[in-house]
């Protein structure tokens, strides 16, 4: 019998594209259709779900360990960049930010809560606006409080501390054009 080695280990985090998150609770064995298949209990908390991955489909699906901490960098440089709107219709937008999320890429879930993210003094977002930016947000401040070991609440505040920060000056620059 050889013997495998496994890209993930129990108590690993990995983020799971469409999911975010979660965390390596077991490595389970299961004969199903006559077939002995190795999985991956994953455990994403917040969305109180446990789900089963197969080891050999990993890779087809994207699950991926965390943020290299380059990536991360790059993500919250991106947070403070300038917010790239296009005029196409809000159902091509939206459908293009959800796309950007589920790909589980650290820099393009920052690229989609940075160009929703809206200051306390700006005009108000449509609920769909509201609900893509908190995804997005949510998804990074999980996986950056995965990183640096500590909480969402904690991972959002930075989040949001940098959009307060480099969101003013771009709006400015709105409103002399």
């Amino acid at each position: 019998m050889v013997v495998k080695a496994h890209a993930f280990d129990v108590g690993d985090y990995v983020v799971y594209p469409k999911h975010g998150v979660g965390r390596v609770i077991e490595l389970q064995e299961q004969e199903i259709a006559g077939m002995k298949l190795e999985l991956y209990v994953l455990r994403f908390e917040k969305e109180r779900m446990t789900l089963r991955v197969p080891t050999n489909k990993v890779e087809a699906i994207g699950m991926r360990k965390l943020s290299s901490d380059k990536t991360l960098r790059e993500a919250l440089d991106t947070l403070k960049g300038k917010p790239k709107v296009k005029r196409t219709m809000w159902s091509r937008r939206a459908q293009e930010y959800e796309a950007k999320i589920n790909s589980g890429d650290l820099v393009s879930i920052a690229e989609v809560t940075r160009d929703l993210f809206r200051a306390d003094d700006q005009p108000e977002q449509s609920y769909s606006e509201r609900q893509i930016f908190e995804a997005a947000s949510s998804r990074l401040a999980r996986e950056l409080a995965a990183m640096e070991k500590t909480d969402e609440p904690a991972a959002l505040q930075k989040i949001l501390a940098i959009l307060n920060e480099h969101a003013p000056k771009y709006y400015a620059e709105q409103a002399t054009a």
